[in-house]
C-alpha cells in the first residue's frame, strides 16, 4: 500500500497519477474551497463540535459500495490538506483502477472531528468523479478503435472536474470550453449563411487574429459533408475535424442504422478528423466505433452521470455489518 502525507501547501499535480486537463483561468483549489464552505456556512459543523472532542484521532477507510473505477483520489488529498495538512491518507488504489463491492481501498488518518468535516465534500466529489469514469471507461473500450470524447456539458463550475473524471476513465477531452478550439455548430451556420460561408468567416477570423487552433465544422447531411469538401478542396482552410451529427438512425428494434455515417467517413476519406455525435449510448457506441470514425462524443457520460457508492468510515466493521445488511457491501 503506497501512503502519502500531504504536507505541502500546494500538491504538485505531477504527483498525480492522472493529471487534470489545462485550462488558463479555472482554480480548482478555489472550487474546493466553495464546497467547503457551501457546506460549513458561518457556524461550522454543529454535529461535530457537539459530538466529537477537538483532539480525538482515528483512522476511517474508504469502502467502495459497488464495483467499478475510482476516480477523485488525488481531488480527495486536496481537500483533507485544505481541512487539515496533518492529516495522513493512504491508498491501495490509484486513479483509474478497479475496485469491486466491498473493497477498503483507502484510509485517512488524525483528528475525527477534521475528517468529519472533509467526508461529504471529498465523496460527493469521487462519487461523481468514479461514476463518470465507470461509464467512460465501458464506452470507450466499447467505442474502440473509435476514442470516446466528452462535451461541454459538465456540471457549472465542475468543468474541469468532470473532464478530468473521463480521462481517469480511458476517454479523451473534447475542448475545454470556447477559447481553445473553433467548433462550427448548427447555430454559427445558420447565422453565417451556410457552411462554406462559415468556415470562410472563420478562416478569415484566424489570419487577421493570427490565430492557430483546432476548426471544427458540424454537418448534418451528406450535401453537407460534400460542401465542406469542396470548399476545403478550393480554398487553404484551417479545418481539422468534420463533426458528423445525428447520422446514426435509431431503429424501432433498438439497433441502429450506421450506413449514413459510414458513407461521409468515406466521403472524407481521411482528410479530416471525424467526429460521430447524436444517438451515442453504451449499446449503440461499438456498432458507431466501427464505421470509420476517429472520434465518438457523447454528452452523458458527465450529463447523466451515475453516482458511484463510496462512504467513508470510522467504524468499519459496524459499516460492514450494516452494509451487508441491505446489500451495499
Amino acid at each position: 500500500m503506497s501512503a502519502t502525507e500531504v504536507t505541502s501547501s500546494r500538491i504538485s499535480y505531477e504527483s498525480f497519477a492522472i493529471k487534470p486537463p489545462e485550462h488558463p483561468t479555472y482554480d480548482l483549489k478555489g472550487i474546493i474551497k466553495l464546497a467547503l464552505e457551501e457546506d460549513a456556512g458561518d457556524r461550522g459543523d454543529v454535529t461535530c463540535l457537539a459530538t466529537i472532542p477537538f483532539d480525538m484521532e482515528v483512522e476511517a477507510y474508504f469502502l467502495a459500495k459497488e464495483d467499478g473505477i475510482i476516480a477523485g483520489i488525488a481531488l480527495a488529498e486536496m481537500i483533507f490538506h485544505e481541512v487539515d495538512p496533518s492529516l495522513k491518507v493512504e491508498w491501495s488504489k490509484n486513479d483509474g483502477d478497479f475496485v469491486h463491492k466491498g473493497l477498503q481501498f483507502g484510509r485517512v488518518h488524525g483528528r475525527a472531528h477534521n475528517i468529519v468535516v472533509a467526508e461529504r465534500v471529498v465523496l460527493n466529489f469521487m462519487q461523481r468523479m468514479s461514476g463518470t469514469a465507470t461509464l467512460t471507461k465501458a464506452m470507450a473500450n466499447a467505442a474502440y478503435p473509435a476514442y470516446m470524447l466528452e462535451t461541454r456539458k459538465t456540471a457549472p463550475g465542475l468543468r474541469l472536474v468532470d473532464k478530468w473524471a473521463v480521462l481517469i476513465g480511458g476517454g479523451r477531452n473534447h475542448r475545454m470550453g470556447l477559447f481553445d478550439m473553433v467548433m462550427i455548430k448548427d447555430n454559427h451556420i445558420s447565422a453565417a449563411g451556410g457552411v462554406a460561408d462559415a468556415l470562410k468567416a472563420v478562416d478569415l477570423y484566424l489570419e487577421q487574429n493570427n490565430l492557430q487552433m483546432e476548426v471544427e465544422v458540424e454537418t448534418r447531411t451528406l450535401e453537407e459533408v460534400e460542401e465542406v469538401l469542396h470548399y476545403s478542396s478550393q480554398t487553404k482552410t484551417s479545418l481539422t475535424r468534420i463533426m458528423l451529427d445525428n447520422m446514426v438512425v435509431p431503429l424501432p428494434n433498438g439497433d441502429v442504422d450506421i450506413s449514413m455515417l459510414k458513407e461521409a467517413v468515406q466521403l472524407i476519406n481521411g482528410r479530416y478528423e471525424t467526429e460521430a455525435s447524436g444517438n451515442v449510448t453504451l449499446d449503440t457506441v461499438h456498432k458507431i466505433g466501427q464505421s470509420g470514425v476517429t472520434y465518438i462524443s457523447s454528452g452523458s457520460l458527465t450529463h447523466s452521470v451515475k453516482a458511484l457508492d463510496i462512504s467513508l468510515k470510522i467504524d468499519t466493521e459496524l459499516a460492514l455489518k450494516v452494509g451487508r445488511r441491505t446489500g451495499r457491501a
